[in-house]
């Protein structure tokens, strides 16, 4: 599977202080993902992706740069990442489940301010993918360029938003984007229509790789920032996603070091600094909050960060109730034992907050 980074931040952070500095960037995670557990595909090493938002005089689309060669043996985008910055970056490294080895496949997508990354996977793709083509409007079935299940989400994603009223193709009103709440709505729902096409597959089709999709999305709008950390099962644990928020990235103190520690540090209970990321990019277990199976995230455009669990068939209440990591296992995944709370910063989830998360109508 794949490994992914969002950063949101108050100020601009030169990307190699992301990709390419830290002990454990996504750049290195491309060749020693230490929480990678599939034996047949020890590297995440086809391909990579970077986004990033500029001046919005450039326009609200964000920049995009992917390659099929591996991250780690791309001059490039050392070059790009030491001389560029932005408050606000999705970076992806990628090993294929569905898709050939070709850029129109390198996460993140895009289209006009909305970006896209995805790590797991859709069950049953090959008996779902017509399905799910045929139920999207024209405009977004013809958006798709490449061969992945994360493409096709995303395309489902848009046609969510378009039929809830908001058209992907204008620039959303004000400042704040589409809204949080907004891309949280579609995100969930876009899940929920997943879940229904897995549904309908032949039940001598069925098999456990058929039903139980690894949903680890996450969209931006330029504003605001959605993640889901999600599995199809009420059984199965979801694939690994953490969050560290604070005050400040810190790199080490000398001057001209390639790698370092770095740690993210608080001077008081505000966030200047969201990341979310597949798998840490420190050793510091205090910088990182486990995001709970079945929950979205949200980046609020102040970086405050709210958690809502995800309400559905696959939901339980219980904060007794276990889940297996087996599954995730076979599929490359790592997982995170426990449900951590959210830290000093995080949003507190009320009970009309919770009825957010639901995908039911």
């Amino acid at each position: 599977m794949c490994r992914f980074l969002v950063y949101k931040g108050k100020d601009e952070i030169l990307l190699s202080r992301l990709i390419l500095d830290p002990a454990h960037s996504i750049l290195t995670q491309s060749y020693d993902s230490r929480l990678r557990l599939d034996p047949r595909r020890p590297h995440n090493g086809d391909g990579f992706g970077v986004g990033y938002y500029t001046d919005p005089t450039l326009g609200p689309e964000p920049c995009i740069f992917t390659s099929t060669i591996p991250a780690w043996n791309c001059v490039n985008l050392t070059r790009l990442a030491s001389k560029t910055t932005s408050s606000l970056i999705f970076a992806h490294v990628r090993a294929t489940t569905e898709g050939n080895l070709s850029d129109q496949n390198c996460h993140p997508f895009c289209h006009r301010s909305l970006m896209w990354m995805h790590n797991g996977g859709i069950s049953g793709w090959k008996h779902v993918k017509r399905r799910l083509a045929a139920s999207l409007k024209d405009e977004w079935f013809v958006k798709v360029q490449g061969s992945t299940d994360s493409e096709w989400a995303f395309a489902l994603f848009l046609d969510c938003l378009d039929r809830m009223g908001y058209d992907p193709n204008k620039d959303p009103p004000g400042e704040n984007g589409f809204g949080h709440a907004v891309l949280r709505k579609a995100l969930l729902k876009t899940i929920q229509r997943i879940n229904s096409l897995i549904s309908e597959i032949p039940e001598e089709h069925r098999t456990k790789d058929d039903t139980v999709s690894l949903l680890n999305f996450a969209v931006t709008d330029a504003s605001s920032v959605v993640c889901t950390r999600y599995v199809s099962s009420r059984t199965d644990e979801a694939a690994s996603l953490f969050f560290s928020s604070g005050t400040s990235w810190r790199g080490p103190k000398k001057e001209g070091t390639e790698k370092g520690d770095y740690k993210m540090e608080r001077r008081d209970k505000g966030a200047d600094i969201v990341l979310v990321a597949s798998e840490p990019l420190t050793f510091e277990r205090d910088n990182w909050v486990t995001v709970p199976t079945n929950s979205t995230l949200t980046i609020h455009p102040n970086q405050t960060v709210m958690i809502h669990p995800i309400i559905d068939e696959f939901y339980s209440p219980s904060p007794s109730h276990t889940r297996s990591s087996k599954f995730a296992h076979t599929k490359g995944q790592t997982t995170t034992t426990g449900n951590d709370a959210p830290t000093s910063g995080s949003g507190v989830v009320s009970e009309d907050d919770e009825k957010d998360g639901s995908i039911l109508d």
